[in-house]
């Protein structure tokens, strides 16, 4: 296998309030690429951040009063703690949109396409409320889609229907602050000329591999029709400013300037490492991967917009795979903030283990199509599948060796029918959990560590060693053993699932970091502290 550089791309959250389940359903794939990939010995470049200049920030930021930044900062420190401390995303960079770095980089390619004639100035008429004395963002005004009539819609995206809006399709349009109806006003800035881009994305969408369905029908839908130029200025100062003068009042808008920071958080990281031109292998080799991971409402984002901008500035890599989730309800609802309907991530984490709600969201999440959390199916999956099976297995096996063989046991020379069947199941799912990851599958991927648990459990059932260490001891250690074989492959192949579940299973063997299927030459596995897994749900 060759050693391949992969840039793994996690979409941003806006850092207006907490996270709530979905928002990890969208990201976590993220974190199993990443991890898969590294245990597979590739150079992996894992980026993401919070995105402090959106829109929702500036909402919560007004009707608390205060600045927006004071809102970011808050959001993005809780950000940080509920992904990386408690849930063990394994980001090389999580970092924030108001960096040096991602200003001077989202400068540089506005420049580019500016000079380049793709970026230009037009006057239009945009939303202002004359009761707020101000003009309107996109998510500054809702009202009912024009395609769907979802009444909810925003200026920017239909959360109803999943298109993409302009604030003048709305029907009966309203200021999201005072709820009056806006007037419509002159004002000039700069679009992205993204009609210019619709030939060669379309070539792109059409040879792409490896992207949700979602993802690949919604790109082919709007690239079959026109490609309306974006408007990429606000009138707003808090954002990137547009680096040309007379425009000091306006800013660089999160549609285009979000998507940059996966580029800025490269170069970022880069220079965190010393290494100012370590970005390069991620973003100028035409070997490179690139994955990209989000919810269903970022497709637009990362399959025209960021596509157009790489194109437009040249010799940067496009997205290899999109894997695009679907949406998560809660209780056959949607999650709403406003309606105090739903559970925050950060509340969520209080009460209840990080990895049971991994494992929930993999097996039982909007991975291919819409899911609803419901408490009921959340206890049932944690009790009867992480703790009945996978967990059951791994403690009733480590637990005999610990009390029979406080020295250890190690595989036999030769293996019998049911221990070499075992044997090949493991090592069989290696291939097969590493396939799924890679190509976004994350469920069946998970499907399969669980079959292999449950192997175990009727392997174990079946040899009885219970039984046979009265007659015969040697014949139990030689099965325990193969059992113990199967629970570190189980530990390795966990571990982009489940990587604190790993780790805890591998210190109960005394290993400190995963290998490959194989069994170690001449290794006997010792069971030492008996580290507790999960705890049952009541």
């Amino acid at each position: 296998m060759s050693k391949k550089n992969i840039l793994v791309a996690a979409a941003w959250p806006y850092a207006n309030t907490s996270l709530h389940l979905g928002h990890v359903a969208g990201l976590i794939g993220a974190d199993m690429i990443a991890r898969h990939a590294r245990l597979s010995g590739h150079d992996v470049l894992f980026v993401s951040g919070s995105d402090c200049y959106g829109t929702p920030i500036s909402i919560e930021a007004d009707k608390l009063n205060v600045h927006p930044r004071e809102i970011a900062e808050k959001y993005h420190k809780e950000f940080k703690r509920n992904l990386i401390e408690q849930l063990n995303f394994s980001y090389d960079i999580y970092t924030t949109t108001t960096t040096d770095t991602h200003r001077a980089v989202v400068q540089e390619l506005f420049l580019k396409l500016y000079h380049d004639g793709v970026v230009y100035i037009k006057t239009e008429e945009f939303p202002y409320c004359e009761s707020c004395q101000r003009f309107l963002p996109d998510r500054y005004v809702e009202g009912s889609c024009s395609i769907c009539h979802f009444e909810s819609a925003r200026g920017d995206q239909c959360d109803g229907c999943g298109n993409s809006l302009s604030a003048n399709q709305l029907l009966n349009p309203r200021c999201k602050i005072c709820n009056n109806a806006p007037k419509w006003r002159s004002s000039e800035h700069f679009y992205l000329r993204l009609s210019a881009f619709k030939e060669p994305l379309r070539q792109w969408i059409e040879k792409s591999k490896g992207w949700s369905f979602n993802a690949k029908q919604f790109a082919t839908s709007l690239i079959s029709q026109d490609l309306p130029d974006r408007a990429i200025t606000r009138d707003a100062e808090y954002g990137v400013p547009i680096p040309l003068p007379g425009y000091e009042k306006k800013s660089i808008y999160v549609w285009f300037e979000a998507v940059c920071g996966y580029l800025s958080a490269s170069k970022e990281y880069s220079q965190s490492i010393g290494q100012d031109n370590f970005w390069e292998k991620f973003w100028t080799d035409d070997s490179a991967v690139h994955y990209y991971i989000h919810g269903k409402d970022n497709i637009f984002f990362h399959t025209i917009m960021w596509p157009a901008i790489l194109l437009g500035a040249g010799k940067l890599h496009l997205p290899d795979y999109i894997i695009s989730s679907e949406y998560l309800s809660f209780e056959g609802r949607k999650f709403s903030k406003s309606l105090k309907w739903g559970i925050t991530l950060n509340d969520f984490l209080e009460k209840f283990d990080a990895e049971t709600l991994r494992y929930y969201l993999v097996m039982n999440g909007p991975e291919t199509s819409d899911a609803d959390f419901t408490w009921d199916s959340y206890y049932a999956k944690t009790n009867a599948e992480l703790i009945g099976t996978f967990g059951n297995y791994i403690h009733r096996v480590l637990s005999f060796v610990k009390t029979q063989f406080p020295l250890g046991v190690g595989m036999p020379s030769v293996l019998n029918a049911a221990q070499a069947e075992l044997c090949a199941i493991a090592q069989a799912s290696f291939a097969t959990v590493g396939t799924a990851i890679e190509q976004g599958q994350f469920r069946n991927g998970l499907r399969e560590v669980l079959n292999l648990a449950s192997c175990g459990n009727r392997y174990i059932n079946n040899v009885a060693p219970w039984f046979s260490i009265k007659q015969d001891p040697a014949v139990a250690a030689a099965d325990l053993a193969v059992a113990a074989h199967v629970i570190r492959c189980l530990a390795i192949l966990v571990n982009p699932f489940l990587p604190t579940t790993s780790d805890r299973i591998l210190h109960s063997i005394g290993l400190d970091k995963a290998q490959d299927w194989a069994y170690p030459s001449g290794q006997r596995i010792v069971v030492g502290e008996l580290a507790h897994l999960y705890e049952k749900i009541v």
